[in-house]
């Protein structure tokens, strides 16, 4: 464990697909972890996993859950065997009482956490926990939680939150499609939001774009960037390693606290 704080992330995930490829993104994630380090742990909030209440995994080996459908059996067959930590996700239920409880066996890694993870540490050799987003929370509740987590970074705890910030899978997606606007305008508004720390208004995206109803058409996808801005801090450095939109879908990531490249 170092002094520094571990960092926080937000990565768009995309397509499962990116979990068998070598493209642009994948080796954007790569590169974050050859700066990282191995941090003590790391706590996802994944945009797969949404309840009632906030869930925490609490299993010593969580499952590779392969929640999709209709893709290349060599995706069903990964898997991600990092372990979980029971300890730290009981520390985390206490944090967050009495509104969270640890989740033994309905949960483990889902596509969201370890289609990144394989990237980010492809030996699975730190523990990983996800923590669920409960449904009857307001956004800026979902920041509120982000920051009753923030200390965990000063152990050596890395946030992850793995989402989308435009996630509209009705629009035509193709390297002959126009991107929408909306997308463009929308992914640019949470840019510069993020990067001017301007948490509150992340947490209400109509005050980013008037049509972002388009780029959110359900919240699920763009709420984990919020648990993010709540664990950062003011003093974070703040860089973009991904920045890509196409059709109705952002990669564009964000990442707080990083060691000097």
């Amino acid at each position: 464990m170092t002094t520094r704080p571990a960092p926080a992330l937000f990565l768009g995930h995309g397509s499962p697909m990116n979990a068998l490829s070598d493209n642009g993104f994948t080796r954007a994630w790569r590169g974050l972890s050859d700066r990282i380090g191995k941090p003590a742990a790391i706590l996802c909030i994944s945009a797969h996993w949404e309840t009632k209440g906030t869930l925490v995994t609490a299993a010593q080996s969580p499952r590779t859950i392969h929640d999709f459908y209709n893709f290349p059996p060599a995706l069903y067959a990964m898997r991600y065997p990092a372990p979980g930590s029971p300890a730290l996700a009981k520390r985390i239920e206490a944090m967050l009482a009495p509104h969270a409880r640890a989740d033994l066996d309905s949960w483990g890694l889902d596509h969201g956490a370890w289609s990144v993870l394989a990237f980010l540490y492809p030996e699975a050799d730190v523990p990983v926990l996800q923590l669920s987003m409960d449904i009857r929370r307001t956004p800026p509740e979902h920041l509120a939680i982000g920051r009753a987590l923030a200390s965990l970074r000063d152990e050596g705890v890395m946030i992850l939150g793995s989402g989308n910030i435009v996630h509209n899978l009705r629009v035509p997606r193709g390297p002959d499609v126009p991107t929408p606007d909306w997308a463009r305008r929308f992914d640019a508004g949470v840019t510069r939001a993020v990067l001017a720390g301007e948490r509150e208004a992340l947490a209400d995206p109509a005050a980013i774009d008037a049509e972002w109803r388009m780029a959110v058409p359900e919240a699920e996808h763009y709420l984990p960037l919020l648990y993010v801005m709540g664990a950062a801090r003011p003093e974070d450095a703040v860089e973009v390693p991904v920045c890509d939109v196409q059709g109705g879908i952002a990669m564009t990531s964000f990442a707080f606290g990083l060691p000097p490249a």
